[in-house]
């Protein structure tokens, strides 16, 4: 049974907590302010609309049901695809949250699903949301659905994020890298030049698979590859195991990220678990 997950609300040494609800569902909370990526909130057995009739299956239950989420803050959304923003989601979060996406997915959001306060960000813009003393500012960074043109075409734009956390009157105390629905190209490199060492890689696996054996999200040889290429100072990998499309698991990821060395980096946060991130006294995130 879902359970409302509850945080602490003035976290010491500005630790970010995480609750990874599944899919790319995850919940932030950095003192008063509360984020969530991906809203995917679909039951098992039921199906994500992914455009041009293909579909889904839901395979897992989420951690959390959406009508026991805490008040939020903003949402972060990577794409307009049904396992990312589900009907579940869409009939049952508040309208009046700030909702981040790309400029593609904000216009249907506005007009159609009636979310007026939705920001839609070009690749490398920011925007920045305010809780009280506290502050996250997301910047939108370039992510390609899938490597082959003509499916690229097919699918929604896609966009990376990088919510950066900390007080109002003051430098960024955490950073977090979210990969959204992406494959590994080389326009991913510039990244690590403009954000380097972000404190948390959050990386959309799953390998997912459409008709003609096109991978369209990053399996586990790609997302090793691409926490190489950032180096981030820990790693959250998410987004497998939970619709009938994905077809890498994570134990592949985890075998690639021991392969290039850095498995020391990885966040043992499975679905339903919450970790705490914290970047002022110098250790390892944790599991808590």
């Amino acid at each position: 049974m879902p359970v409302t997950p509850r945080f602490p609300d003035d976290p010491a040494d500005d630790a970010l907590d995480l609750r990874f609800i599944r899919n790319a569902t995850v919940l932030m909370r950095y003192g008063g302010l509360t984020l969530l990526t991906d809203p995917n909130f679909l039951h098992r057995g039921q199906y994500a609309y992914l455009g041009h009739g293909l579909v889904s299956r839901r395979l897992t239950e989420p951690a959390v049901d959406v009508g026991d989420l805490p008040r939020l803050d903003g949402i972060v959304l990577s794409h307009l695809h049904g396992d990312h923003w589900d009907r579940r989601g869409r009939r049952h979060l508040d309208r009046c949250v700030p909702v981040l996406t790309t400029p593609h997915a904000a216009r249907r959001l506005r007009v159609v699903h009636r979310f007026p306060r939705t920001a839609g960000l070009r690749t490398w813009q920011g925007f920045t949301l305010r809780h009280g003393d506290v502050q996250v500012r997301v910047t939108a960074l370039p992510g390609r659905h899938a490597g082959h043109p003509l499916v690229r075409g097919l699918l929604p734009p896609v966009m990376g994020g990088m919510p950066e956390f900390g007080p109002v009157r003051g430098p960024a105390r955490t950073r977090l890298y979210v990969s959204g629905d992406t494959v590994v190209y080389d326009g991913l490199d510039e990244i690590a030049r403009r954000f380097p060492a972000a404190d948390l890689a959050v990386l959309h696996l799953g390998g997912t698979r459409l008709p003609g054996g096109f991978v369209v999200t990053m399996d586990g040889a790609q997302g090793a590859e691409l926490a190489r290429r950032l180096a981030p100072r820990a790693i959250l990998p998410v987004h497998y195991g939970d619709h009938t499309v994905m077809r890498s698991p994570l134990e592949a990821f985890l075998a690639e990220l021991d392969a290039v060395g850095l498995s020391d980096r990885l966040v043992h946060c499975r679905h339903g678990q919450r970790a705490r991130i914290t970047t002022t006294a110098g250790t390892a995130p944790s599991v808590s």
